[in-house]
């Protein structure tokens, strides 16, 4: 087939899929998180929940065991995450009875090719979360249609126009965020009303959680994402990001 023709076909499987996200929005714009959450489970195709097992993850992860434990969850482990991270990860996954736990990481001759001394955070943390993030993460997403996240607006102002649902460029997935609207009052609040453990982290002054080396303690008064990659140009790991670029959240082009 001529570039020409495949680059017409793409284009239209393109303005499928974001008239398909313009109407979902347009559906769901009402409803609540779980409503959101069970419809693309019900709607969405071959879909997976990632969950980094972080300060609110639970969340996300008790409302998919109420609605269908067996729905795949993946779990990126960068191999550099906090103990206490990996420990919550298991204790949480037995407690709400996850069937369909996928713990990923990075190929290990990646690794040794590009990180061999474990110092490549030191200089260039966007390399780093590529090589331990995002390209296991995009493997593992293969042959999936879309995927859940628990991005909500109120996180930092790359956030702040987040939908329920978008197109992920470059992938033709659809990403589904059903917290999106949620503020950190809901949150606790959901926490508290179903008994969910928090992160051990939390209590310490992490109320968002990454990369052991490249997370610190949030002082009273910071945004809650001060503490990742403190200091730097930066508000993302990667993983939202598609061929170096970010994936919009707001109106799909």
């Amino acid at each position: 087939m001529p570039l020409d023709e495949i680059q017409t076909e793409l284009g239209a499987d393109r303005r499928i899929l974001s008239e398909k996200v313009d109407a979902l929005n347009r559906r769901y714009r009402h409803h609540s998180a779980t409503d959101v959450l069970r419809g693309a489970l019900l709607d969405g195709g071959d879909i997976a929940l990632v969950s980094s097992f972080g300060a609110e993850s639970v969340v996300l992860l008790h409302m998919v065991a109420v609605s269908d434990k067996s729905t795949p969850v993946i779990f990126v482990d960068t191999q550099m995450l906090f103990t206490e991270t990996l420990v919550y990860q298991a204790e949480v996954a037995e407690r709400l009875g996850l069937s369909n736990l996928r713990i990923i990481q990075a190929d290990q001759d990646d690794v040794e090719r590009a990180d061999p001394y474990r110092a490549l955070h030191t200089h260039n943390t966007d390399a780093c979360c590529t090589l331990r993030k995002t390209i296991p993460l995009q493997r593992a997403l293969r042959g999936f249609e879309g995927w859940i996240t628990g991005r909500k607006r109120f996180q930092a102002g790359s956030r702040d126009a987040l939908d329920f649902f978008e197109v992920e460029d470059g992938t033709g997935r659809i990403k589904v965020n059903p917290l999106a609207h949620w503020a950190p009052e809901d949150v606790r609040a959901y926490m508290d009303e179903n008994r969910l453990p928090r992160h051990p982290l939390v209590a310490k002054g992490y109320p968002s959680i990454g990369c052991a080396p490249c997370t610190s303690p949030v002082k009273p008064g910071e945004d809650p994402r001060a503490g990742r990659w403190r200091d730097q140009n930066k508000e993302e790991c990667g993983i939202h990001f598609v061929d170096g670029k970010m994936v919009r959240t707001g109106e799909q082009a």
